[in-house]
């Protein structure tokens, strides 16, 4: 690939200097027509659809087609009844079926690879040797060139900036909506808001709905993902992180053929079942877990409580997503919350009394919730208070499944209880009984956590309210001196990973609410 993108550079220096040589006076014929004062007469000009002499400066892309229905053929016809010289790219995952019916002209581009042909065969790069691309939706079509010479134009005119696309929409029921978006990696989450309009057009970070989008092929090779799908979702998670933006434009539109693009319910109910899967596997691929949507909608791409949780076993106290500097996924916290609020519940209602213990006390005292790196909750409980709970008291013969598909369990790493989100998830609360021995609450047994040692009673007489993971929970009466006790002095104040030693905190990108 990157040998591919230094060869179009090449090319390109090449015909930014043939054209500087051919704008001289005196200069000879090209090929398209006449040179007169340095632009072409019998071809485009400079800032058009042509560059002297060295064919068309972009290509027409269409990503976004359903084998089983489609109009590539339409919209291709549309462009060469217009522009005849631009070349035309239908792209597809694998070869489609039944096979496209497109005009003499244009091409098929299969991205899957296959063992008898060379690697250049099934790569975009190769395919696409112009200074733009024009990603099209299907079943639009082309009024006029002019249409496209004005997008290079307003892109051409944004320099250097921000603005790396320009798109204009094709007109359909619904209006294109100029997006903000926001994309946090280190907490696996997108959030889309509606972005203000401007006097010139609108200036964004992502579109939603169906438009016409230009941007250098350059740009466009140098994503990750070029031409993945959904195509629009894709793009603008990948521009958006390199803080490109679009430029919506007013007063340009392109016209919609077909709409709408399938003649029956069950081939839209085949395309929306595409889609979805397509953007479960976008998101995957991405590592995104959870999408907030301009409506405020969420969407979630990670596990749930049929499915396991996203991390496997903890070595080390260092879950495996901080070595790729993220936190914990959104939906394992969903599913910690859920648990949290679930156990506390029943403990309450069996009369156990109950606190926040170890990184969960952390946890609400510095963000009154779950810490944003943590993997699971710790509540310490009266050891007495155990047989009040129909859970708890017969759980040395086992484990026990409640009505609601939560686990309950005595672990087996120590003696203490442990519930979990359910049979196939195991997030979980840890519950410690600690019992009180002349006023110093103790236990038979420990574990090798720091935290884990003996504390003054009085820390309990009496328990105060916190909040913690969107609800009351209760703590120990003063948690600064609790935690000091158990973690060391500052420990509020000062974050770190649970095992320094194995992966180190950037203290510098986290903020401490």
């Amino acid at each position: 690939v990157s040998r591919a993108q230094q060869q179009m550079m090449e090319k390109r220096r090449e015909q930014s200097k043939g054209l500087k040589k051919a704008s001289r006076p005196g200069a000879g014929l090209g090929a398209m027509g006449n040179l007169v004062g340095g632009n072409m007469v019998g071809g485009a000009k400079m800032g058009g659809l042509e560059g002297n002499m060295h064919g068309p400066r972009i290509t027409i892309l269409v990503r976004e087609f359903e084998d089983f229905e489609n109009y590539v053929g339409d919209v291709a016809r549309s462009f060469f009844r217009q522009r005849p010289e631009l070349p035309f790219l239908a792209v597809a995952e694998s070869p489609p079926y039944p096979p496209l019916a497109l005009p003499v002209g244009g091409r098929l581009l299969v991205l899957s690879p296959s063992p008898d042909q060379p690697p250049q065969t099934h790569r975009p790069e190769f395919n696409v040797q112009t200074e733009f691309a024009l990603l099209v939706p299907d079943g639009m079509e082309l009024d006029h060139g002019r249409q496209i010479e004005r997008l290079i134009r307003e892109l051409e005119g944004e320099g250097g900036g921000p603005v790396r696309l320009v798109a204009a929409p094709v007109l359909t029921r619904s209006a294109v909506q100029c997006l903000h978006l926001r994309v946090n990696l280190r907490e696996w989450t997108a959030t889309y808001t509606p972005a203000a309009s401007g006097s010139s057009g609108s200036v964004c970070t992502a579109l939603q709905g169906d438009a016409v989008v230009l941007i250098r092929t350059e740009d466009l090779f140098n994503l990750s993902v070029p031409l993945g799908r959904p195509l629009m979702s894709s793009l603008f998670v990948q521009t958006s992180l390199r803080g490109w933006k679009v430029k919506l434009l007013e007063g340009l539109s392109f016209s919609a053929s077909h709409r709408p693009l399938f003649s029956s319910a069950h081939n839209q109910w085949k395309a929306d079942s595409r889609l979805k899967d397509s953007t479960d596997h976008l998101m995957h691929s991405f590592g995104l877990k959870h999408v907030v949507l301009p409506d405020d909608q969420h969407q979630w791409f990670g596990c749930s409580k049929e499915t396991p949780r996203c991390f496997g076993t903890v070595l080390d106290d260092t879950p495996e997503y901080l070595y790729i500097e993220r936190w914990t996924p959104p939906c394992c916290l969903r599913a910690l919350r859920e648990t949290t609020k679930y156990v506390i519940n029943i403990l309450k209602s069996s009369g156990i009394r109950y606190w926040l213990e170890g990184g969960s006390l952390l946890g609400a005292a510095r963000h009154q919730d779950i810490i944003p790196w943590d993997y699971d909750v710790d509540l310490g409980i009266y050891l007495a208070d155990v047989p009040n709970c129909d859970y708890l008291k017969n759980l040395d013969s086992g484990s026990l499944v409640d009505a609601n598909g939560y686990v309950w369990e005595r672990a087996v790493e120590g003696d203490f209880y442990r519930v979990q989100y359910s049979e196939a998830n195991h997030l979980h609360v840890d519950l410690w009984p600690f019992y009180p021995c002349n006023g110093v609450m103790t236990r038979d047994t420990w574990t090798e956590h720091k935290q884990d040692v003996e504390f003054s009673e009085h820390f309990l007489q009496p328990l105060v309210p916190m909040q913690f993971a969107g609800i009351t929970a209760y703590g120990p009466n003063n948690h600064r001196a609790f935690l000091e006790l158990k973690f060391g002095e500052g420990v509020i104040e000062n974050p770190q990973y649970p095992n320094p030693a194995k992966k180190r905190l950037d203290r510098s990108r986290t903020l401490v609410s």
